[in-house]
């Protein structure tokens, strides 16, 4: 099933036809220039019109142009204007497939090569046990997590980094004793075992880690640290210009507060927006600098890297329509944690997938493909989510004893006997 989607993906981008279309972005100025993107309304003279390719542009330039024509020299009116403050917590702590996705991103390596790295880290004592499906912590672990921070405070006062992240803590004074009243606690959410998360232990072993251990190890402790921090605080604005009926609309997303975004720091957070929408205000009339088209393309799907497809088995329930067959894949997926690696690497093994080393693109194989035009032809509920949720449901009955282990094994094989000989009789 994780074969058939890789196929599928390529199929879907080798087939796919970009198609172009105009949009009509409008400046307007007063004390700061902003540009607004046109979308057509109940009043618009191009609403319901054969010529759009959607509600925010036309299939060709030159039915764009000629509706820029009509609004040369017309005032420019806000008509709407909508300011809201937003707070964003910090994401949940890393489950195995959320790990293994985020390191293909920083370090390009796959997913059984994180298993192997944070196995490693397991067995020195440093986090915690790596096959794991939760992202949350228990209560009983939340009740002793000041073992771990007071352990990684200790034995990383030498990274300037880390400790300058738990020295704001203590210094702002942000509370550690209450997790259980947040979302990163929930028994519920815990099968087998909590979120991986570090120790505070093993430091002995810490300075001898090669530096992608390191590196790794770095990643989970920031996470962890992040769920201790404020949450992010942002400012949002939306503005709709209106010119003769036709409607323009800008937005703008400032960071007030960067909270947990201190620890968890990318690119992004590192831009500085200029803010250029803050002083607008309602019924404000501007000035229309310039109205022009602006060239769009559709995109095709992505493919899927080695980590974006551990995330993607791990969500394949979301692909089932039936609600009771999505819910009983939920939590379970294509394979578990702890095999999700060694499926990709098995399929790259042999042959039916290939994984480029630097990027960690993966794409099916000649051989691949061949293989499943057969099973599509022949077997194609194995190439189907349905398949797995239904042999999931089967498994929980049999757990709750609502049918014999038995039953469910003559129905499994009855299955598996009527497909193959189907195949043996149609080849």
């Amino acid at each position: 099933m994780c074969f058939g989607m890789i196929v599928a993906r390529e199929r879907e981008i080798r087939n796919f036809v970009k198609t172009k279309y105009y949009k009509i972005n409008a400046s307007f100025g007063k004390d700061n220039n902003f540009i607004g993107e046109w979308k057509t309304n109940e009043k618009s003279l191009a609403f319901e019109s054969p010529k759009l390719y959607n509600e925010t542009g036309f299939k060709k330039e030159e039915d764009a142009k000629e509706l820029i024509e009509t609004l040369r020299g017309k005032k420019a009116t806000i008509t709407e204007l909508k300011k809201t403050k937003q707070k964003e917590n910090a994401p949940l702590l890393f489950n195995l497939a959320e790990i293994q996705n985020e390191c293909t991103k920083r370090f390009k390596i796959k997913p059984d090569e994180t298993l192997e790295v944070i196995q490693s880290l397991y067995e020195k004592k440093l986090v915690t046990y790596p096959r794991t499906d939760a992202r949350v912590l228990s209560t009983a672990v939340a009740k002793e997590i000041s073992k771990n921070l007071n352990g990684i405070a200790k034995n990383l006062k030498n990274d300037e980094e880390i400790n300058g992240y738990i020295t704001k803590m203590i210094e702002e004074k942000y509370p550690t004793n209450n997790l259980a009243k947040t979302k990163y606690v929930n028994d519920s959410k815990i099968t087998d075992h909590y979120a991986i998360i570090p120790t505070g232990q093993g430091f002995e072993n810490y300075n001898k880690l090669p530096d992608l251990h390191r590196g790794i190890y770095r990643i989970i402790v920031k996470r962890f640290l992040a769920i201790f921090y404020p949450p992010a605080e942002f400012s949002k604005i939306n503005v709709c210009v209106n010119i003769e009926n036709e409607t323009f609309y800008a937005n703008e997303k400032i960071c007030t507060k960067i909270g947990y975004l201190e620890v968890l720091k990318t690119k992004e957070n590192k831009e500085v927006i200029k803010e250029n929408l803050k002083d607008l205000k309602k019924g404000q009339e501007l000035d229309v600098l310039e109205i022009s088209t602006k060239e769009a393309e559709t995109s095709p799907p992505t493919r899927y890297n080695s980590g974006s497809l551990i995330l993607a088995m791990e969500n394949a329930g979301k692909l089932i329509e039936d609600e009771s067959l999505r819910e009983q894949i939920k939590g379970a997926g294509i394979g578990t944690s702890a095999t999700r690696g060694e499926i990709i690497k098995k399929l790259e093994k042999i042959k039916h997938i290939e994984i480029n080393s630097k990027t960690q693109i993966v794409t099916p194989t000649l051989k691949g493909e061949a293989i499943y035009d057969v099973v599509t032809k022949s077997m194609p509920d194995m190439l189907n989510p349905k398949l797995t949720a239904s042999w999931e449901k089967g498994l929980e009955m049999v757990a709750k004893k609502e049918i014999e282990p038995e039953e469910f094994m003559q129905k499994l094989k009855k299955y598996i006997n009527s497909k193959f000989e189907k195949f043996i009789y149609k080849n």
